[in-house]
């Protein structure tokens, strides 16, 4: 890969560009809004977000800010904990298409497999949820659906009643957090894997290994994190509000990392923690 709008093909066909632009805890108004067409002005044109961000309103104000052509740009959204389930998945989808200012949506994800709200039904609320999704995707309203945080157990049960497999798997993938099981599921069954919180929420620039290894490339550790992602295989999803550090994640493409220094850096077990485990969460 050799540029932020070279793509993956994902098991329908559809190209999504291989780096994507994180929104999560950017709060809406001003912030998200200047962030995201910092964003869209660096090269970025695939932007992510949620329903549970509370930002997809700002997110919409800023696509249409940029004046970018729609065709041109590639928007994610997933629902939110609490809307689980086949009437509801429908009407929260309507409401994320009317804050974004679009009629379509390019990825849809299942934020999470198992919200407390549906702890002792999660696998019918799952599937309903996702008997909407593939109305939407039929309908051409979604091009592309996927999960979030779904181990294979979770990707297991939605298979007895999918028709549609997921095209994505979004989870936390980041220096010493692999979630090898996960991985190789996904690979195994075509599902791309979109790597969020790919710097590990800022821990990552307190590890002594990847402050030698900025020296060694002469690159910054978010750069080193960016570049070890693709090196993985993953589409990672890099967040920042600040104009400079956006612009730095996108310079990406002229280094390739050794090996042995993916490897390394894998290895890193539990230096920004572990992901949260979709099953005890409390939300």
């Amino acid at each position: 890969m050799k540029a932020l709008t070279d793509c993956y093909t994902l098991a329908n066909g559809v190209k999504i560009p291989c780096i994507g632009f994180g929104t999560w805890q950017t709060p809406n108004g001003e912030v998200a809004v200047s962030s995201v067409l910092s964003a869209l002005e660096a090269g970025y044109r695939h932007i992510d977000t949620a329903q549970g961000y509370g930002n997809e309103e700002s997110v919409g104000i800023a696509v249409k800010q940029s004046g970018i052509d729609r065709k041109e740009l590639f928007l994610t959204s997933k629902l939110t904990n609490s809307e689980h389930g086949y009437e509801k998945t429908l009407a929260a989808f309507e409401t994320t298409l009317e804050k974004l200012g679009t009629d379509y949506l390019d990825l849809f994800l299942i934020h999470w497999p198992n919200p407390i709200a549906f702890r002792d039904h999660w696998q019918e609320a799952n599937a309903g949820t996702w008997k909407a999704f593939e109305e939407l995707y039929r309908s051409k309203r979604i091009r592309a659906i996927g999960i979030s945080n779904f181990r294979p157990r979770h990707m297991e049960e939605l298979s007895r009643t999918a028709e549609i497999a997921p095209m994505v798997n979004q989870i936390r993938l980041c220096p010493g957090d692999t979630q090898d099981e996960v991985v190789e599921y996904c690979r195994t069954h075509n599902i791309l894997l979109e790597a969020y919180s790919p710097l590990g929420v800022g821990k990552i620039f307190e590890v002594p290994e990847m402050k030698a290894l900025a020296e060694k490339y002469q690159k910054s550790i978010a750069q080193i994190c960016i570049r070890w992602s693709l090196q993985r295989g993953y589409l990672p999803l890099p967040k920042s509000v600040t104009p400079s550090r956006i612009r730095e994640n996108t310079q990406v493409f002229d280094f390739e990392l050794d090996s042995s220094d993916v490897q390394l850096i894998a290895d890193l077990k539990g230096c920004v923690g572990y992901s949260s485990d979709p099953d005890t969460t409390t939300f």
